[in-house]
């Protein structure tokens, strides 16, 4: 059974992919603060990725597993203008966002290349715009995809996958501490399960093809402000 390593499987869209591999037939390894997914063959690691310390240890702990995917799923972020967001909230998102998918990667990089896997950075549609209060968030995002996009053309000779998922907004916990959230029209956000569906289809494709770029979009446009 090949080994899947997804972070943030523990809620909102890591989850919905972490449960879809499993039903894949994929055993699965969560990386997550929490746990709350209940399979024989899912195994979870506790850590909290926003923590250096913990995320070194838990790297070295990873290069023992024969990987055939890795997906950084976790994330969060703040939208306030830049001045009035403090810095404990940079340097988390900047590490979460974006260090620690780097860091995952230089661990497993060499068994997804052995094994011809695939590695999956969950992005944002803040990757390929600019959008107001999202400087930071855009940057980690940004910065996510500009390493993806740079480690493809380094792969290139390898059967290794690379792909950006950007998703536009998508029902989930993100919006919790946010003063927005997502509509309550079908038609007007993005569902956890439709992220799964793009890993599914990326995964069935033939493996001499790859889509480098992914991006998943509501039919239309629309947001909640919180009262």
């Amino acid at each position: 059974m090949k080994l899947a390593v997804v972070s943030g499987a523990s809620s909102g869209i890591g989850k919905a992919i972490a449960l879809r591999l499993l039903s894949l037939g994929y055993s699965v390894l969560g990386l997550s603060r929490t746990s709350s997914i209940l399979d024989e063959n899912y195994e979870h690691y506790k850590v909290d990725l926003t923590n250096e310390k913990e995320t070194l240890t838990l790297c070295q702990e990873l290069k023992k597993k024969d990987t055939f995917i890795l997906i950084n799923a976790a994330g969060f972020g703040r939208f306030e203008p830049h001045e009035e967001l403090n810095t404990k909230t940079i340097t988390d998102m900047t590490f979460l966002n974006l260090t620690a998918p780097m860091l995952l990667t230089n661990t497993l990089l060499k068994s997804l290349k052995t094994n011809d896997g695939y590695l999956i950075n969950i992005n944002s549609i803040e990757a390929i715009r600019a959008s107001k209060f999202a400087g930071v968030y855009s940057a980690t995002k940004a910065g996510l995809k500009a390493f993806s996009d740079a480690l493809f053309e380094e792969t290139r000779k390898s059967g290794l996958s690379i792909t950006n998922i950007n998703p536009d907004m998508t029902e989930s916990r993100f919006y919790d501490e946010l003063r927005f959230e997502v509509s309550k029209k079908e038609n007007e956000k993005l569902l956890c399960e439709d992220i799964a569906d793009g890993v599914e289809h990326i995964l069935s494709m033939r493996k001499g093809a790859v889509v480098s770029d992914y991006t998943i979009r509501s039919l239309n446009f629309g947001i909640s402000k919180k009262k």
